[in-house]
């Protein structure tokens, strides 16, 4: 955690974070793991809406896995790699669920809460700590995906 003092954060509030962004990280990697399943196997009269849909998807996941690992590396710690370790943490499980439209759709919305609610976690911990860094991060993914759900929702007519 020797980052901890050029960014002007404690040692302690740093390893804090970045265990509870490695949690982050691990259900993300489910999560994009799960998305590029659904693209690859989706089958049915759905297919032309919603494989490249995934893919928009899985390619934005993909992303913030990239900044999570990194913001993780920031705060002076080591980002989790292994799948073995995220499937011990992750809370979003793998799905052999990817062939149905709306059964990936449905696992995509559960998805979505669950690191929604891990981001607001972050945001309450990160505000205590002055991360403004991490914190920034955190609101702007719940911006974009709050839009997700909706948009995800009202395919499924909810």
């Amino acid at each position: 955690m020797k980052n901890a003092t050029l960014i002007g954060l404690k040692e302690t509030d740093c390893k804090t974070i970045a265990e509870k962004l490695n949690v982050l990280l691990a259900n993300y990697s489910v999560f994009y793991q799960n998305t590029r399943g659904s693209h690859w196997n989706i089958k049915g009269d759905q297919f032309f809406t919603l494989h490249p849909k995934f893919e928009e998807l899985y390619n934005s996941l993909v992303l913030k896995i990239d900044e999570i690992a990194e913001r993780i590396l920031t705060l002076g710690a080591t980002p989790a790699h292994n799948y073995s370790d995220y499937l011990q943490i992750s809370t979003i499980k793998e799905s052999k669920e990817v062939s149905d439209g709306n059964k990936s759709v449905d696992l995509i919305l559960n998805s979505f809460k669950v690191v929604i609610e891990l981001q607001r976690e972050l945001l309450e911990i990160t505000e205590k700590a002055g991360d403004e860094g991490t914190n920034s991060q955190m609101s702007d993914y719940i911006t974009e995906q709050e839009k997700e759900v909706w948009m995800y929702s009202s395919y499924l007519g909810k």
